[in-house]
C-alpha cells in the first residue's frame, strides 16, 4: 500500500443484534474477509480500515483516498456479485441504528473532539 499525502477519515458505527452467538459469528467472518471484498475495498479509495467491536456497537475507521466517495462506493458494490453476497450475509448479524438514514447501514460519525 502506498502512503497518501492527505488521506481523510472516516468514523461510523452500526450495532449488532443482541445475541452473543451471532456477534461470536461476525467476529469469526471478519478475521477471514472474502478476497473479493478487500480488493472492492482497496479499488474503490479505502486506504486502511479497522472496526472495532464492544459488546454489540461497533466503530469502524476508514482512511480513504481523494478519489473515494461513498457513492461510487455504492454504484461499484452493486455490480460486485461478491460483495453483494457479503453484505447479504453481514446483514444477518447487523442492526441498524434508528437515528439512521433509510438508505445507510453505517451511520458516519461527526468528529466531536481533537488533541
Amino acid at each position: 500500500m502506498q502512503a497518501e499525502e492527505n488521506p481523510r477519515r472516516y468514523v461510523l458505527t452500526l450495532d449488532l443484534k443482541a445475541s452473543v452467538e451471532l456477534q461470536r459469528e461476525y467476529v469469526r467472518h471478519h478475521r477471514q474477509v472474502w478476497p473479493e471484498v478487500l480488493r472492492s475495498l482497496r479499488d474503490s479509495g479505502v486506504l486502511a480500515m479497522e472496526i472495532y467491536v464492544l459488546a454489540d456497537r461497533l466503530c469502524m475507521v476508514m482512511d480513504v483516498n481523494e478519489g473515494f466517495s461513498f457513492e461510487r462506493k455504492a454504484e461499484m458494490d452493486a455490480s460486485n456479485e461478491s460483495v453483494q453476497a457479503w453484505e447479504t450475509l453481514m446483514e444477518k448479524f447487523q442492526r441498524r441504528l434508528p437515528y439512521a438514514k433509510l438508505d445507510e447501514k453505517w451511520a458516519v460519525m461527526e468528529k466531536l473532539f481533537e488533541l
